[in-house]
């Protein structure tokens, strides 16, 4: 079996952070969130893996991931297309790396609380042409909508419905024999001018194929937006992060529960309260950490306090009395300046959320 990892598309809703890096590069916890995926693929014993990239995307993702080394892939392709034009798009222009050759796709801003494995043995072991993963949302008309039998056979597929007859929404990843190609030939684009996946899986219904499914029982995060993003960076905090002290806290500092301290940083007169992580080479000075927080290499925190937020590389932020919920782009710098103002003095760019 083969992997399609999607990796391309322009990230619109994580503005202004993907004016300059990639979606799927945006860090959870200080790893990349494509690396937890390429994390699971590798545990589910793929080592074929074929990386779509765009255009806005391409150099990123080929520096970050390299030739698939470090996951032990034998062979990692990488797949242009040129425009977003749908996920049938996406198999369409990879079949030349796929050829006859059963593979799962893996929507590369994705993440689940779970491996892969056990589905890439379910599909195997079904016969079928597809199998899909699905998840029960409490607003299905924003999703995919699956009416599926008492046994997961799939029976029907709706395009955000303002009905729905099901909560179950698909989720982005998918296992698929090589029929899949032949149905992607025999759709058209839809009204946004797009190939749709789930046209392709429809049209495998419609001729006789077999498509079963899985209702997912962990977690599942599409990190598209930022409150989503947030959202995922505690779940991983709180499930697989574990206390790893590499750098130094002074006497005047407390650095409680399940904290990851890189190495060169220092902990000043602070408290760090975990679940947290934070990198390598940071200073965290008269300040507080609180928890569910991930603060990348190289930044200074100093005079403030941080609840709930993911903070990049290269961050510098003082005399900030109280931040959370936040997303703080790589070179950033946030400050107060102590002297009396009566307004504030901002320097802020394109598609950026200020909320005071």
């Amino acid at each position: 079996m083969k992997a399609l990892v999607l990796a391309g598309g322009k990230g619109t809703r994580l503005r202004p952070l993907t004016h300059t890096a990639a979606k799927q590069l945006v860090p959870v916890a200080n790893r990349p969130i494509l690396f937890y995926v390429l994390d699971n693929l590798a545990k589910a014993g793929i080592t074929e893996v074929g990386i779509i990239i765009a255009p806005e995307t391409q150099r990123a993702i080929r520096e970050a991931v390299g030739d698939g080394s470090r996951w032990g892939f034998r062979l990692t392709e990488y797949i242009f297309q040129e425009e977003p034009l749908g996920l049938a798009h996406a198999v369409k222009v990879a079949r030349p790396f796929l050829k006859d050759s059963p593979f799962v796709m893996y929507l590369g801003d994705n993440l689940i609380g779970g491996d892969i494995k056990n589905f890439r043995e379910d599909f195997g072991n079904a016969g079928s042409d597809a199998l899909i993963l699905l998840k029960q949302v409490e607003d299905p008309s924003s999703f995919g909508v699956v009416e599926i039998d008492g046994t997961g056979r799939v029976l029907k597929l709706v395009e955000k419905p303002k009905e729905p007859k099901s909560d179950l929404a698909l989720i982005g990843i998918y296992f698929f024999s090589p029929r899949v190609h032949r149905a992607i030939d025999e759709i058209r684009p839809s009204w946004r001018g797009e190939l749709e996946i789930t046209d392709a899986i429809q049209r495998l219904l419609d001729t006789g194929g077999r498509v079963s499914s899985v209702v997912l029982k962990n977690w599942w995060i599409d990190t598209g937006k930022k409150d989503d993003l947030l959202a995922a960076n505690t779940v991983v905090l709180d499930e697989w992060i574990s206390r790893e002290i590499s750098g130094s806290a002074d006497k005047a500092s407390q650095v409680i529960g399940r904290v990851a301290l890189g190495k060169d940083s220092k902990i000043v007169g602070s408290t760090v309260r975990g679940p947290a992580v934070i990198g390598e080479n940071v200073l965290v000075k008269d300040s507080f950490i609180g928890p569910f927080t991930s603060i990348g290499n190289g930044s200074q925190i100093v005079h403030s306090v941080i609840e709930h937020s993911v903070i990049l590389e290269g961050v510098s932020i003082e005399n900030v009395d109280r931040m959370e919920d936040s997303l703080v782009g790589n070179g950033a710098k946030i400050f107060k300046d102590r002297a009396a103002r009566q307004g504030y003095r901002l320097l802020v760019g394109d598609d950026s959320v200020v909320e005071l």
